[in-house]
Order: structure tokens, then C-alpha cells, then sequence
């Protein structure tokens, strides 16, 4: 049985006999989280890119649980950096750990850190294989083409993917993901966080639900859904 909890903006945590996953721990400074850094007790820490709403408390998790970051090469640097400690990766790269492994897989976007703007590698997705279920976590991105080519090689059960627009696919292109994906679920993520990515996941949930077979879960912050 796998568990995933929604905790606001792209965090989740995913539960597995005994496994315990967090995605893009931003919490500390997002007022609609459900959860504080301090309750949470992961084994492994998946960060997308290094901005501040995903990379947002991996360092400070990691230093207490010991949990390792997986990200980029030059992101899990920069986690590094803060005191995390990490694993680093490229695209195609595959982590084994004890409940299955991690892949690493493209997003379009741009991954940056500090008030400069510093370089802090390519942003990714992950695709996270247990023995019998494959959950994919896009990141922030846009919708592309190889989305076919990424549920080829691995066919995906769980899609958590954006929705909210500006800075990422919007409703129509996050449908559009959903036909290039397949998956048998979609959890819709990253919006509603800030004015400028508010959305209806509702919306999203119509228009996949009248043209696909994959059914979408809309989870509010503190919601979970068992697979």
C-alpha cells in the first residue's frame, strides 16, 4: 500500500512500508502547508531545482533526519552547500535505495538560487519505482513531447503533475501531458500558492475525466490518497 499525501504547492510525502519520500519540501514560508518541517521524518528528499518554493526546507530536514537530497549534480551541490546531506544525479540517472529506485528525467523550466540568480543546474522530474507502482513527479514544467517517451520506458501508474500556469503548464497543456502519460491517476500540483498561479483543479478534473480513462484526485494540503 502506498500512501501520498498532499502538503501543499509540489511538497508530498509518500509512505511505504516504512519508506517515507518528501518532494519539494517548501513549508517554512507557505501559508497554505500542511505540515512543519519538524513533523516529518523522511527517508529520502526529492528536490526538482534549487528555487526557493522547492528546494525550501530540504537542508534543514536532511541535517536532522539524516535523509539524503537527490537532485541535479550541480542542485544537490547547492543543498549540499546549506549542510544537506545529498546524492547527485543526471537525467537517465537511476538511485537505488532499499524501497525500489529513482529516475531522473527532464522538465523544462530554469533552476536558480539567491538574490543573483546563480546557476544551480538543470530542473528534472523524478520517476519513482516501487516493485509495483510507478509514481512520476514532472517538477515544474511545461508540457513536452518526451512526457511519450519517459511512460514508454517506464509506464506510469501515478502522475503528479502542475497545473497552475505562469511558471509552469497550465489546465489545457497539463491535459495534454496526461494523453502523452497514460497514467491510470493524476494528482494535480503547484497551484493556488500565489495569485498568479490560481487555478481550478476542478476544471483540470472535467476535462481530463471527458476525454481520457485517467481518473484525477484533487487533494487539499493535509489530504492523502492510497493506491
Amino acid at each position: 500500500m502506498t500512501k501520498i499525501t498532499y502538503l501543499g504547492h509540489s511538497c508530498f510525502k509518500i509512505e511505504r512500508e516504512g519508506a517515507q519520500i518528501v518532494t519539494d519540501p517548501f513549508l517554512t514560508y507557505n501559508p497554505l502547508a500542511a505540515a512543519k518541517p519538524d513533523q516529518l521524518s523522511p527517508n529520502l528528499i526529492l528536490v526538482s531545482h534549487a528555487h526557493g518554493d522547492h528546494m525550501g526546507d530540504a537542508a534543514s530536514i536532511s541535517q536532522r533526519t539524516g535523509a539524503p537530497v537527490l537532485a541535479i549534480f550541480e542542485t544537490a551541490g547547492r543543498a549540499a552547500q546549506a549542510g544537506a546531506k545529498t546524492v547527485g544525479a543526471g537525467y537517465g540517472g537511476t538511485v537505488s535505495f532499499d524501497f525500489g529506485k529513482v529516475k531522473l528525467v527532464p522538465a523544462w523550466h530554469s533552476s536558480s538560487f539567491g538574490d543573483e540568480f546563480q546557476y544551480a543546474g538543470n530542473p528534472c522530474g523524478f520517476v519513482i519505482m516501487f516493485p509495483d507502482i510507478t509514481i512520476y513527479d514532472a517538477g515544474d514544467t511545461t508540457v513536452f513531447g518526451d512526457m511519450k517517451l519517459i511512460a514508454e520506458v517506464t509506464p506510469i501508474d501515478i502522475a503528479l503533475l502542475p497545473i497552475g500556469g505562469h511558471y509552469t503548464m497550465g489546465v489545457d497543456d497539463a491535459v495534454k501531458a496526461v494523453e502523452l502519460l497514460k497514467p491510470k491517476v493524476v494528482i494535480p500540483m503547484h497551484y493556488n500558492t500565489l495569485p498568479e498561479i490560481r487555478q481550478d483543479p476542478q476544471e483540470f478534473k472535467d476535462k481530463v475525466e471527458s476525454r481520457l480513462k485517467t481518473k484525477v484526485v484533487i487533494l487539499k494540503p493535509g489530504e492523502s490518497y492510497t493506491a
